[in-house]
């Protein structure tokens, strides 16, 4: 963990969140500044600072985000209707927070 992280922080209690999901190797939580009706941030528990600082043993990491984007869909009733994945990469595509995360987006109306 780095202590200067928000998501580590979140992660470890130590700054507030609402949690939508947790597990031993995943958070999700609700954005603060969202940019659609639900928009999720699924974090690893492990500090990674950017795709890419990816390793060979993170691959099944990022399978484990990918499939709890989908239950969180289904959870939050917007698989069916459609949602968005997105991850940013460095400062130039937007990455504010230097701690890989995805973005799950949904919740328009069709």
């Amino acid at each position: 963990m780095e202590d200067n992280c928000p998501f580590c922080q979140i992660i470890e209690g130590k700054r507030d969140a609402e949690i939508v999901y947790s597990d031993e190797k995943v958070v999700a939580f609700n954005d603060i500044h969202p940019h659609a009706p639900v928009h999720v941030l699924i974090v690893p528990r492990k500090h990674i600072r950017s795709v890419n600082d990816l390793t060979g043993e993170d691959a099944g990491l990022v399978a484990e985000m990918l499939m709890r984007a989908r239950e969180i869909a289904k959870k939050l009733s917007i698989a069916e209707s459609g949602y968005k994945l997105l991850i940013n990469v460095e400062r130039g595509a937007g990455q504010v927070v230097f701690h890989v995360h995805l973005h799950l987006l949904g919740g328009w109306r069709a």
